[in-house]
């Protein structure tokens, strides 16, 4: 590990989503508070050095102007997302197309990974981007390889992220990987972060990817799934629940929330055992059992399936509570 600081250079720009800026700053930042240890330069800029004013309104003064950055092989370069709904700020574009590639890593969060394909640096490429940008993404840069369903992507040295909250997860990775896992692990805590959730989690939850179903009984059995992830959850005892017929529940289940039961009950359970295995001490067997699985192997491959891990592997990066 270098004992240099490295370089972060954020870009900046009018309309650019304020989370997307302060939330990865506020991670590379926290290393100034381990003695000893080299943090980052974070260094902003403009174009033509000027105010920017974000989506939310708030005015970001920039150290400097964009047009005189020259990222080193040393600078982590951070494109935060916007609301893109005309023209790209050509500007932006030209000083990514001409110099991005001089950068050690090229790091966008949410929509700003539209800029990056726009100035050609994902092509061919493996990228996200907030989902639901990934649709214009996939159609307008038919070059990049759009995965809608991680919350970040690495594909050498060029890294993209969802949604604001995912650019925080986006930067802890980089950390962990400058300095270590117990600083990132620290750095989330001290962030109320709590935990850094690994690049491949789903962008949504069990509960967001899904719909809400619009019959109160199929959203009954939604909120009865999500609060005994243990019980008995085929498609029989969910039906019996809505006072369906199993093909008729099934068939309407899917309508209505766009996944079949079996995929919700899975994704539900997936979540509630990441959650055991972040949180408690609980030893994986008592785990598998409390989330519906007869036994260990079940969960384990559920979890590989999902997340494309097994359980002890993920509790070994991402728990706080050893078992």
């Amino acid at each position: 590990m270098s004992s240099s600081p490295r370089n972060v250079l954020v870009l900046l720009y009018d309309g650019v989503q304020s989370l997307d800026v302060t939330g990865p700053v506020e991670v590379f930042a926290a290393l100034a508070h381990f003695p000893g240890r080299a943090g980052y330069a974070i260094r902003t800029v403009s174009p033509a050095g000027k105010p920017v004013r974000t989506g939310s309104g708030l005015t970001l003064v920039p150290d400097g102007e964009l047009e005189s950055a020259r990222p080193g092989p040393g600078t982590t370069v951070l494109v935060p997302g916007g609301r893109f709904t005309a023209d790209f700020e050509p500007r932006l574009t030209d000083w990514l197309r001409t110099h991005g590639d001089g950068a050690r890593r090229l790091v966008s969060v949410c929509t700003g990974g539209l800029l990056l394909a726009e100035a050609g640096l994902l092509d061919g490429r493996r990228a996200t981007t907030h989902w639901n940008a990934c649709e214009r993404m996939a159609r307008d840069y038919p070059a990049v390889a759009v995965d809608p369903d991680p919350i970040y992507v690495r594909d050498g040295p060029v890294a993209t992220s969802a949604g604001v909250t995912a650019g925080i997860d986006l930067a802890l990775a980089l950390v962990e990987e400058d300095h270590g896992r117990d600083v990132a692990l620290t750095i989330a805590r001290h962030l109320v972060v709590f935990l850094r959730r690994p690049g491949n989690q789903a962008q949504f939850s069990a509960q967001l990817a899904a719909q809400t179903a619009r019959r109160d009984p199929l959203r009954d059995v939604q909120q009865w799934i999500t609060e005994h992830p243990g019980e008995q959850l085929g498609v029989e005892h969910l039906a019996a629940r809505a006072r369906l017929s199993p093909r008729h529940f099934a068939r309407a289940f899917q309508a209505e929330t766009g996944v079949t039961p079996g995929r919700y009950v899975e994704r539900v359970r997936v979540d509630h055992a990441r959650r055991l295995l972040e949180e408690s001490g609980e030893g994986i067997a008592q785990i598998a059992r409390a989330c519906g699985y007869g036994n260990p192997e079940a969960l384990r491959r559920a979890f590989v399936r999902n997340l494309g891990q097994p359980p002890a592997e993920y509790r070994r990066r991402f728990g706080t509570s050893g078992p």
